[in-house]
């Protein structure tokens, strides 16, 4: 019984599984998954799953109450009842919810955009260590006593030396007949990364491009929380000057002055130089803007930075555009003109809309780097 359970939930959760990464897109655009967020898991609300089973068809009616009736009496769904009002007579469009890991989740945007397993950098990997158990021993302190394994130990010991009476089976452990759990020390060498959110707040990025990087930063950490033990998440926002804010601030701050994205880019290194040692840290920055800088001088900074110091040390620097009525987009066409579209440090991506958000996700995390 147990396992037919277990089978039957297997097959469900393939079922929802396959019935997410057929409807991905809409769950992308819609960010519906990052409200309903927990620490590991993920609520998702699916169309109703319908159970098959028997309908009794209109020449047969069967169930209780079905006897003979009196003359005047209703048939079939029968007049409204008080207290119904103006309700319909057709079946509500019902959800279920899914929770979903966030690894699972992973997985499925994965396969779908065909991502390939990101590959470290050279960096120094760091140590990890966690005790297992793993066999029994004869000695070792009374917390750890294996009462199963102590008692076989004491009735194979009283069986053989005839001391064991079936009619009154006591069981009494001497010391050599106690076992205790014993354990190991499993060291493993993990990959460590850190994201850098940063995004323009000026007067030109609205509510509708937040929510477009709101939910794509979801995914992009979904992903890289896959394939890094340790994640660790830092945003900065800017407009003429930058400062580094918490994630509930990030995403709903706006502010009214100009933009110099050059100041994001200084905080970014200094925040680099001060907690995240690139021998030891697999380091992505990502720089969300609607493409306006204040000057061409701010641009040659920008670009100066990058050359420097931001590019030596990243696995790689990524920039989301994000469309606006009020951007021009000329900062996108300065990093491409400056380091090509292909280049293997620098990834460009367009976001024209919530439609876009997969494909940049694409271009962002499909090299594997």
């Amino acid at each position: 019984m147990i396992d037919n359970i277990k089978r039957d939930h297997s097959r469900f959760r393939s079922i929802v599984k396959g019935k997410i990464k057929q409807d991905l897109k809409k769950y992308v655009t819609h960010g519906e998954m990052i409200g309903r967020k927990g620490k590991d898991m993920v609520s998702i609300p699916l169309p109703q799953i319908e159970i098959p089973r028997f309908r009794f068809g209109d020449r047969e009616k069967g169930g209780v109450g079905q006897g003979n009736g009196k003359p005047g009496d209703p048939i079939g769904q029968g007049d409204p009842q008080p207290g119904e009002g103006e309700a319909g007579d057709q079946p509500g469009q019902h959800s279920l919810e899914v929770d979903l890991s966030l690894q699972e989740l992973a997985e499925i945007l994965g396969e779908q955009l065909a991502l390939p397993k990101i590959e470290p950098r050279g960096h120094n990997t760091l140590k990890s260590k966690t005790d297992k158990y793993t066999g029994i021993a004869n000695q070792g302190p009374n917390s750890l006593r294996h009462f199963k394994r102590t008692f076989r130990e004491t009735l194979r010991r009283q069986i053989a030396t005839g001391i064991y009476n079936p009619e009154n089976p006591v069981i009494i452990p001497i010391r050599r007949d106690m076992r205790y759990r014993s354990w190991k020390t499993d060291v493993r060498h993990e990959n460590n990364a850190v994201i850098i959110y940063m995004m323009d707040v000026s007067g030109s990025m609205g509510d509708e491009q937040k929510e477009i990087v709101r939910t794509e930063a979801f995914w992009i950490d979904t992903w890289l929380r896959s394939q890094y033990t340790g994640i660790e998440t830092r945003f900065i926002i800017h407009d003429a000057t930058a400062r580094e804010v918490d994630e509930n601030t990030f995403f709903k701050t706006r502010e009214s002055g100009g933009t110099l994205i050059s100041s994001a880019y200084k905080l970014c290194e200094k925040i680099i130089e001060t907690d995240y040692p690139p021998m030891d840290w697999n380091i992505y920055p990502f720089h969300f803007s609607d493409g306006d800088n204040w000057s061409g001088e701010d641009t040659r900074l920008c670009l100066n930075i990058l050359d420097s110091h931001l590019l030596k040390v990243c696995n790689v620097f990524c920039y989301g555009q994000v469309e606006s009525r009020y951007g021009s987009g000329q900062f996108y066409k300065d990093l491409k003109e400056h380091f090509g579209h292909q280049h293997d440090s620098v990834i460009l991506s367009k976001i024209e809309n919530k439609e876009g958000i997969l494909q940049s996700i694409k271009d962002f995390l499909g090299k594997g780097k």
